[in-house]
Parts: C-alpha cells; sequence; structure tokens
C-alpha cells in the first residue's frame, strides 16, 4: 500500500515514515499543503496522513478541495490542538479519522489500517481472479487447481495486487510506476517491463491461466490466457 504524509515536521515526518516502512507500506513525504494537495490528487494513494496546520495551504483547505473534487482516498488528520471544534471541522469537511499530537505511533499504524479497510465492508486476506488466489499477508501466489505456490517478491507482490484490485481494466504503464514508485523516484519506466516480466515467470512457475497481457499503445492488464 502507498502512503503520503503531509507534514512540515521534518523530524516528524522522518518517524512516521520508518514506522510505516517497516510495516511494509511504500510512503512519500510532502513538507507543504500546495505540494501534497498536488501528490494526493494524483489518486494513487491507498490514505493519506494530513497536518492540520501547514505553509502555503492549510490543511483543512486541502481536504476541503479534495472532497469538493470527489477525492475519496481515506484522510487522517494530524493537528496540534486538542478543542471538540476542530476536530469536529476535519471530519466535517470529511476526514475519515483525526489524531491529535503528541500520539502513539502504534496508534497511528493501527488508525491507518481501520481507515484503508473501512472501504471495504469486509476484511480480506486474499484476491482471487481466474485460478489464481494472492494471500495479502504472506505475499504468496497460489494456483488453486493444482496447490502449487510461490512467494513474490515486493515490487511483484504490489505489482500483482493492484492488477487484481483492477480486474478488467487495462492499466498505463505510467500509472503502474507512478502507484509503485511515486513521483520522487528516479525510476524510468522500463522498470514496469521488468517486474511485469519477473511475474509472469512465477505465474507460469505455477501453472496459472492468468497472464499480465500488454495492450499495445494502452498499457497491461490481467487476462485468463484461455479467454
Amino acid at each position: 500500500m502507498r502512503l503520503l504524509v503531509i507534514e512540515d515536521e521534518n523530524a516528524l515526518s522522518d518517524v512516521i515514515k520508518a514506522a510505516f516502512i517497516d510495516e511494509k507500506f511504500e510512503v512519500d513525504l510532502a513538507e507543504d499543503g500546495e505540494t501534497g494537495y498536488l501528490l494526493g490528487s494524483s489518486g494513487i494513494y491507498d490514505a493519506v496522513i494530513l497536518d492540520g496546520m501547514l505553509p502555503k495551504m492549510d490543511g483543512y483547505d486541502v481536504l476541503n478541495r479534495w472532497r469538493r473534487e470527489e477525492m475519496h482516498t481515506p484522510v487522517l488528520m494530524l493537528t496540534a490542538r486538542s478543542e471538540l471544534e476542530d476536530k469536529l471541522k476535519g471530519l466535517g469537511l470529511g476526514a475519515d479519522d483525526y489524531l491529535t499530537k503528541p500520539f502513539d505511533m502504534e496508534e497511528l499504524v493501527a488508525r491507518i489500517r481501520v481507515i484503508t479497510r473501512r472501504q471495504g465492508a469486509v476484511r480480506i486476506d486474499s484476491l482471487e481472479f481466474g485460478d489464481l488466489r494472492l494471500n495479502l499477508d504472506s505475499g504468496m501466489i497460489q494456483n488453486k487447481e493444482n496447490d502449487d505456490e510461490v512467494r513474490l517478491g515486493k515490487k511483484e507482490f504490489q505489482l500483482l495486487e493492484l492488477f487484481m484490485r483492477n480486474q478488467g481494466q487495462t492499466l498505463r504503464r505510467e500509472q503502474i510506476a507512478e502507484k509503485l514508485w511515486g513521483y520522487d523516484c528516479e525510476s524510468e519506466y522500463n522498470n514496469v517491463e521488468v517486474y511485469i516480466s519477473f511475474t509472469r515467470r512465477k505465474l507460469k512457475y505455477i501453472g496459472s491461466t492468468v497472464s499480465i497481457k500488454a495492450v499495445r499503445g494502452i498499457g497491461y492488464r490481467l487476462e485468463r490466457i484461455n479467454d
């Protein structure tokens, strides 16, 4: 999962980033409201941690603009204020949760996991497509027909999860690169092709009839080979 942290206190944002990397999140940072607004508007993030008081654009204004533009990514607001009025303001603008500084990092991680799961009515531990099952906890893929399985590398897992959460859709190479590597990385788009190749080999290894098909001039989509 990819997380955006919009926080102007560098020491705090670094600590938050480290905590979520330990939880296998990909994390991008923004130090001001304008940058955070633009990054969050991309739609590549699974959740946003948003400070209420930011330079260039207030966190409440950022959230208000997103919700007016129908950007529904879960947002947890951070603030140094503890007054009920401020909490109600953030929630009224569309925040999914609210945490007052100082806070316990374990609580922050737990709350982010809750609001990301809230998008689905039921907590799921696997995704399925055709004869393929992806275990979201272990990172294993299994052929349901013959029970063969293999573990995916980190980027292979993120790639296949992205395709399985967007079944039937053709994803542009740029979309995939932004989702897996974000905007700040120096990775070239050919990294997408490299990891698609790696993932295809593992699908073939377990004998799956599922494949990642190139759609010429557009991108890639997940298909059953016999379809």
